[in-house]
């Protein structure tokens, strides 16, 4: 029997903190994965206002493991300690920005730099609009390391009825972006349209 699929979650302090959480939501009902969790202190400050203030505890009862912001010993630091990737969702443009120029002063953009330095996956769920040409810039710099962006911009095709639905398919198509198969967490497929 083979062992659970890591995967590093972070949660940074964008708009946008329900997708993180639902990141994580999915991630639990799928089999065999094993999240490790990592919150900016702008991303508790997030969850609470933008979900309740319980949001922060749920995020954490959710991972398989937490992991506090400032412990840059912690496992998910290390290039040995073997995952699928990462999930930063959302992910704010000072986080992407320290990813893309190596500024790796917390375990969240530590744990990010790890994902490109052995050439694993790992998905920006970057959240800002507009953008002025210093995020493009990071943006494209990440990027050409390896890492994959993805603005949290819905699937209007799916005909989404509420903000939930919405959420619950970005957080899906981020999943998706990591090679996982993870059955219920699989996002939904365009079929083509009908004649």
């Amino acid at each position: 029997m083979s062992r659970a699929v890591r995967v590093v979650v972070g949660i940074s302090g964008a708009s946008g903190a329900a997708i993180g959480l639902r990141v994580l939501e999915r991630l639990a009902e799928a089999k065999r994965i094993e999240t490790h969790l990592v919150i900016s202190p702008a991303a508790e400050r997030t969850l609470a206002t933008e979900i309740d203030p319980g949001a922060p505890a749920r995020a954490r009862a959710l991972a398989a493991q937490c992991h506090d912001h400032r412990d840059i010993g912690a496992s998910i630091a290390s290039g040995s300690f073997r995952t699928a990737g990462m999930i930063v969702a959302p992910c704010s443009m000072r986080s992407l920005s320290a990813i893309a120029y190596g500024q790796l002063g917390d375990l969240l953009t530590r744990a990010a730099d790890v994902q490109l330095k052995e050439r694993r996956r790992l998905v920006l769920v970057a959240r800002e609009s507009p953008l002025h040409l210093g995020h493009l810039r990071a943006m494209a710099q990440v990027t050409e390391y390896g890492a994959i962006i993805a603005p949290p911009v819905p699937a209007f095709y799916l005909k989404p009825t509420d903000i939930a639905a919405i959420v619950d398919q970005i957080a899906a198509r981020a999943i998706g972006l990591l090679g996982l198969d993870c059955g219920e967490a699989a996002p939904a497929e365009w079929r083509g349209e009908e004649a």
